[in-house]
């Protein structure tokens, strides 16, 4: 599957021309968006089976700065999955292939009601998916001590 890709807008940039680190967050957004979509399951598609799935858990760690232009390329995998939580890795990296972030974020899934579900119950097909991208990308299908 190709890497998203996001190019650096002047906007993006701090006072000092330098990717301001909250964007990072929003990278990692993109890119989760798009694995979803290339996967055959956009987000409008879970929600119309009455699933969203919010982020619990934001991490990231800054490498090398990124400035104006440049092009970071982001590899997105679904590092762990239990049907009812999931980990995803993100490795952002510059035209040179050095990694300038990397990090993950963690999810739950709420129904249409705000509780807690396992995807299963909703989408058996798309918690098969999940599951065999969890083993595919070196990632467990089970979450160790979350619950």
């Amino acid at each position: 599957m190709e890497n998203y890709r996001h190019k650096i807008m002047y906007y993006e940039t701090d006072r000092m021309g330098v990717t301001h680190h909250s964007n990072y967050i929003r990278f990692m957004e993109e890119a989760r968006v798009d694995f979803l979509e290339k996967i055959g399951w956009p987000y409008q598609k879970l929600e119309e089976l009455g699933a969203v799935s919010p982020v619990t858990e934001a991490d990231c760690r800054f490498r090398t700065p990124t400035t104006f232009a440049d092009v970071i390329e982001i590899e997105v995998k679904i590092l762990e999955y239990n049907g009812a939580r999931f980990r995803i890795g993100y490795t952002m990296k510059n035209g040179e292939g050095k990694t300038v972030c990397d990090g993950h974020t963690e999810h739950c899934f709420i129904n249409s009601s705000g509780r807690p579900t396992r995807l299963s119950k909703l989408s058996p097909e798309f918690d098969e998916v999940m599951r065999s991208l969890a083993e595919a990308g070196e990632g467990r299908t089970r979450l160790g001590d979350i619950k």
